[in-house]
């Protein structure tokens, strides 16, 4: 049935979509683009932000589930509900990673806010060196270079991750909070 190239089959519809997006986002194990959901299931991107955006609801409004569908600006994911984490790290025999420490979570919102910044920009905001706040976040993926600026000695960009949006529940960079500063303060 699916030995034929992509771009000689006709378009998924309905009950069969949706099949194949769940079985394409269970597969995957991360995050997969619209664009890419658009392609292998021969439909208009535009149509399958629909059918996810319907299927979510669908999915949230059915039996009881552990897992959820998650939207992340240009891509979804199904994934874990937060409530059974513990249950999970049991099972698989999973260490808490721990918290972020206080610095990193500073240059974390430093850069989730002004994004794409270089790491002088979060050193001079924060008055330290953030060097090994930077590459906590690397390596966590919370954060990725995006690019370099163009002046001399072109500084790495940084700038927020899918998985910085999966580990806060956000969508999007516009769905986080406004910032409320004080008087003469500049972020």
């Amino acid at each position: 049935m699916f030995d034929e190239p992509l771009e000689l089959r006709e378009s998924l519809s309905g009950d069969e979509a949706k099949k194949v997006l769940e079985a394409v986002l269970f597969a995957a194990g991360h995050a997969v683009t619209y664009k890419k959901l658009a392609e292998v299931m021969n439909m208009a991107e535009e149509d399958v932000r629909t059918l996810v955006s319907e299927y979510q609801q669908e999915y949230d409004a059915s039996i009881p589930r552990g897992i959820q569908l998650l939207t992340l600006g240009n891509a979804c994911q199904l994934v874990t509900k937060e409530e059974y984490a513990g249950y999970i790290r049991t099972a698989l025999g999973i260490k808490d990673g721990g918290n972020l420490a206080k610095s990193a979570l500073e240059t974390l919102a430093i850069i989730a806010y002004n994004q794409p910044v270089t790491k002088t920009y979060v050193d001079q905001v924060r008055g330290a060196d953030s060097a090994y706040a930077v590459n906590s976040l690397l390596d966590r993926g919370l954060i990725e270079c995006q690019g370099r600026l163009d002046v001399p000695g072109k500084p790495r960009l940084y700038g927020t991750t899918a998985t910085f949006l999966r580990s806060f529940g956000l969508n999007s960079i516009e769905e986080l909070p406004p910032l409320e500063l004080s008087a003469g303060e500049n972020l």
